[in-house]
């Protein structure tokens, strides 16, 4: 006997269907993610310049993802890349939950190295601009 499920809340199977994302939509989401990541590899490519060694692009943990892991001679860096037309609008892009998120990742992210929570730690925003001029505000947040 065939047994009947009904789900009122999920959108009928037609609603889902990849050919009914609007093109602009998925065309503005794309240009996103690659401006998003050019941000992240200029970030990357000024730490690398200061001698500080890339870990990980994009790390996911279970409690969010963490743009750049960092390691500084004697610091796990954790920074999150913000970019936007101007600096100051990057910076309002950062909102409380979206940094505690970041502090629990890199929570994660410490308990898997050999220091575990006794890891030093420093958690920078790198904002890019329109022009892609890069400013890194080190230890911008702290613990909450």
């Amino acid at each position: 006997m065939r047994q009947l499920v009904f789900d009122f809340g999920a959108p009928p199977p037609s609603a889902i269907t990849p050919d009914r994302v609007p093109r602009w939509r998925s065309d503005r989401g794309r240009r996103a993610f690659l401006s998003g990541q050019a941000a992240e590899d200029m970030v990357a490519q000024l730490y690398e310049g200061r001698g500080v060694t890339v870990l990980a692009r994009r790390w996911r943990g279970i409690s969010g993802e963490i743009d750049l892991v960092l390691r500084a001679p004697d610091t796990y860096v954790f920074c999150e890349v913000k970019r936007a037309a101007t600096h100051d609008l990057a910076l309002q892009r950062l909102r409380q939950g979206q940094l505690q998120r970041i502090y629990h990742a890199a929570s994660e992210y410490v308990g898997l190295t050999p220091e575990g929570q006794l890891a030093p730690v420093r958690f920078d925003v790198a904002t890019v601009d329109a022009i892609g001029a890069v400013d890194i505000l080190e230890a911008a947040f702290g613990l909450f």
